[in-house]
């Protein structure tokens, strides 16, 4: 009984009208198939995927930035203090002087003549705990961070454009520089690493 009625659907499945409704139905699949692909592909085409590469080169890129107003600042020079008494050489001689602060204690004295015994030059505290302290340099000028000078070198803004520029500096320590010519008020340095004549975006 089964197979009479599989016989009898093979049989209707073979009319030309039965063939035209597979047909169409597959027709119809392929279709929505292709349509459904197209949709797809056309959705994220349209869908803004950030691109950090070509959003740099189209907006520039990010950048910190700092503006320069000549003013009052210090650079800190290190000193190791133990039994209040601390050794520098020749070269860092001229960093310190009597009276200069060390946050919570001072200098009372800096020797002229070098120490025989130790080969460098004495520097006596008064009051200072055992350890490392910084000596506070007062002076007036541009500072910039360590970090944005690069063999002389900064790069500051111009009409949305990293552009170098040479400076002479002055002092420096471990973390700012101060710049002695080169810079001028108004002058607004890039803080993040760029190359000459690459487009920047300031971020605010």
């Amino acid at each position: 009984m089964i197979t009479a009625q599989i016989e009898k659907l093979i049989k209707k499945l073979k009319t030309r009208k039965s063939k035209n409704i597979i047909y169409l139905i597959v027709i119809c699949f392929v279709v929505s198939v292709f349509a459904f692909r197209f949709y797809t592909v056309a959705a994220e085409r349209n869908c803004a995927v950030f691109n950090i590469v070509r959003n740099n080169i189209e907006n520039g890129t990010p950048v910190k930035v700092l503006e320069m107003q000549e003013q009052d600042g210090f650079l800190y020079e290190p000193l190791n203090v133990k039994n209040n008494r601390a050794y520098v050489s020749s070269e860092r001689l001229k960093f310190f002087h009597v009276g200069q602060s060390l946050g919570d204690c001072k200098i009372v004295y800096v020797s002229k003549r070098l120490d025989l015994d130790s080969g460098m030059y004495v520097i006596k505290t008064a009051n200072c705990d055992d350890g490392l302290k910084y000596a506070e340099n007062k002076k007036y000028g541009f500072y910039v961070p360590l970090s944005s000078v690069y063999n002389n070198a900064v790069y500051i803004v111009n009409n949305g454009i990293a552009e170098k520029r040479e400076v002479v500096i002055k002092a420096r320590d471990s973390q700012n520089v101060l710049i002695k010519s080169g810079l001028q008020n108004g002058d607004v340095v890039i803080l993040s690493n760029v190359k000459n004549n690459e487009k920047i975006q300031i971020i605010k």
